[in-house]
């Protein structure tokens, strides 16, 4: 395993900035995901590392050696494609052979390895068939054993559950990480999941426009978003706008005047203190509100427009006073007690409610 640093960082292709004086820091062993919506530079940021592309400005190390200009073959490094880029007319053992052919080691050692390797990813006695032969969850397993094989000090992955079924992803997420952690590989992961990385990563990084939005754990990026960006992208909220009535007795909290009343909300930036008057917005989770029998403090009145029982969870879209939509989960419903047109009470507690800039 190797630490990985990224210093000043930035890719343009024509007039197009897409990676901007990116500095980030990813600790041996960790299991780094880089996420965010399309075109906002994850994979170019990935195929730096992986030596495809060079930048305009900054460097790349990993350890205490630069590689910014290193090829990608010097590197020690693997890649997980999201096609899985595997040799149809390859049996598994040939497919994941190749890199250690490419490297000329003795015919032995390569026979060991590659044996080595399936059964590591469970796919021990199948190497004599064809790729056409497996089902798609087995062709993933073959492509992370032709990375594992060639024993890389780091491992690259681009979206490599994305065609896979929802079963067989949740299967491939506990593997792909069982087996970083056994094998104490540096992972940095991209994806456009953010349950794929919130259920899988150690750190994660938030991309936008090219730049950092937000880097941390998955729990302290998903309480604590500093951007209406990251809050909308990491999992669902709602957001809605107030202004700042002024601070309250707990040093991260103000209150703020919305259109459904006063509320108490948390401030999650350190050394920001909107001052009085400051328009802000509120991010509020979902899974945060609660339905009540009367209003207390931080509650909502309005109409139930919607309501959909999924088992586990129920889903309520609620019209507020102000005319704003609240969407509420709530968890282990007893049936479906709620039904639309009725009038309902939600409330959350301060922690809950985020205090978010303009």
């Amino acid at each position: 395993m190797v630490a990985i640093q990224i210093k000043h960082l930035s890719k343009r292709f024509g007039d197009n900035t897409v990676l901007d004086r990116i500095d980030l820091q990813i600790e041996a062993g960790e299991m780094f995901f880089l996420l965010g919506p399309s075109g906002c530079g994850k994979t170019t940021l990935l195929r730096h590392l992986a030596g495809f592309y060079w930048p305009d400005e900054g460097s790349v190390w990993f350890g205490e050696q630069e590689v910014t200009r290193v090829p990608p073959y010097q590197r020690g490094t693997a890649m997980m494609f999201q096609s899985y880029a595997l040799w149809p007319h390859l049996t598994v053992a040939e497919n994941v052979a190749f890199g250690l052919e490419e490297r000329r080691l003795p015919r032995p050692e390569v026979s060991m390895r590659v044996d080595e390797a399936l059964d590591v990813v469970k796919l021990g006695g199948l190497g004599e068939r064809r790729i056409q032969q497996l089902s798609g969850g087995q062709q993933q397993r073959v492509a992370l054993a032709r990375a594992l094989v060639v024993r890389p000090h780091c491992l690259l992955l681009d979206e490599p559950l994305s065609n896979l079924d929802a079963q067989l992803r949740l299967e491939m997420r506990s593997e792909i990480r069982r087996v970083c952690k056994e094998f104490d590989l540096t992972a940095v992961y991209v994806t456009h999941d953010q349950e794929e990385a919130l259920s899988m990563a150690d750190r994660l990084a938030v991309m936008a426009g090219g730049r950092l939005a937000q880097v941390g754990t998955p729990q302290a990026v998903y309480r604590n978003p500093v951007s209406r960006l990251v809050a909308g992208f990491i999992g669902e909220t709602n957001l809605f706008q107030g202004r700042v009535l002024g601070p309250i007795d707990r040093e991260d909290s103000v209150m703020v005047q919305t259109e459904s009343g006063p509320m108490t909300a948390r401030i999650t930036i350190p050394d920001w203190r909107p001052p009085i008057g400051e328009a802000v917005w509120l991010s509020l989770r979902p899974e945060a509100i609660r339905l009540e029998s009367s209003s207390s403090a931080n509650s909502f009145s309005g109409e139930l427009i919607e309501s959909m029982y999924l088992g586990a969870t129920a889903q309520y879209r609620l019209r507020l006073e102000s005319g704003q939509m609240l969407c509420i989960a709530e968890s282990n419903p007893a049936g479906m007690s709620r039904s639309a047109g009725q009038t309902v009470i939600a409330s959350t507690r301060p922690d809950d409610l985020i205090v978010l800039p303009e």
